[in-house]
């Protein structure tokens, strides 16, 4: 993951939610997002309490509740896409808590994951669930909020491994208005003052224009719901908009012949 990140072009990381689509149907369009431009994978753990995000994820969270079985679900996600790029699993402390840090940490790491980002980590938590990711090697990628003080930014960042995360916006996942991209920059710059560690951006980020923007500000960006409405309503269309992203971020970088 270290490696991927420190290159000089900007990685494009796909959210795709797990369970949304059948078990077939959602390693096929993970093998073609990968083809098409994908660096890496975040594979999303469905909650019913998505706090952070917004409708259109949310509706995908529902529907792979309604399919059941969702932590297994989750788990042969994961395995295939760790098979075709690093993976990192996106999820909110509920199911951390009720299955169990230690225990969820290890099937995850068992899976394939690189790591594991809690989103809405309690402070007071932090420490036991950084430890039982780091005994299975697994990454602690930590999302920072634009308005966090430097006190208690600077404990975050030391907890942190993989990534800081860097909200392009500050509403919940898919915004599609405008973004303030000197704030972002100057938010960046404070992440970059604090942490050596790489900085992801991602919500709000609903075009390739606003992407191509927002890359030379960050190490990766994260595309979550413009995938996942592709993949809800029109799968088919989800390849061509990932390459969008992919060429937006590094338009002199081929990916039409990726493996």
């Amino acid at each position: 993951m270290h490696t991927l990140l420190a290159q000089p072009r900007c990685t494009l990381g796909a959210f795709v939610p797990a369970g949304l689509l059948t078990p077939t149907a959602e390693q096929h369009h993970l093998d073609q997002l990968a083809q098409a431009g994908a660096d890496l994978f975040e594979v999303g753990l469905a909650t019913e309490h998505a706090s952070l995000d917004g409708p259109v994820i949310r509706a995908a969270y529902e529907r792979a509740l309604r399919r059941g079985h969702v932590l297994d679900r989750t788990l042969r996600a994961v395995e295939h896409a760790s098979r075709l790029r690093p993976t990192v699993v996106m999820t909110y402390w509920e199911p951390v808590r009720r299955h169990g840090p230690e225990n969820l940490a290890r099937l995850f790491a068992d899976a394939g994951a690189a790591g594991v980002m809690v989103v809405d980590l309690p402070d007071h938590q932090a420490e036991r669930w950084q430890a039982a990711a780091k005994n299975v090697n697994l990454h602690t990628p930590r999302l920072v909020p634009r308005h966090i003080a430097d006190t208690d930014l600077a404990a975050v960042a030391a907890g942190a491994s993989g990534w800081l995360y860097a909200p392009a916006s500050t509403p919940p996942t898919g915004y599609r208005g405008p973004l303030n991209i000197p704030a972002l920059a100057d938010f960046t710059q404070r992440l970059r003052s604090a942490s050596a560690l790489p900085i992801v951006s991602g919500v709000g980020v609903s075009t390739p224009a606003l992407a191509a923007r927002v890359a030379p500000l960050v190490d990766a960006i994260a595309i979550g719901t413009p995938i996942v409405r592709a993949l809800a309503t029109a799968p088919e269309r989800a390849p061509a908009l990932t390459t969008a992203f992919a060429q937006a971020l590094n338009p002199h970088t081929a990916t039409e012949t990726r493996a």
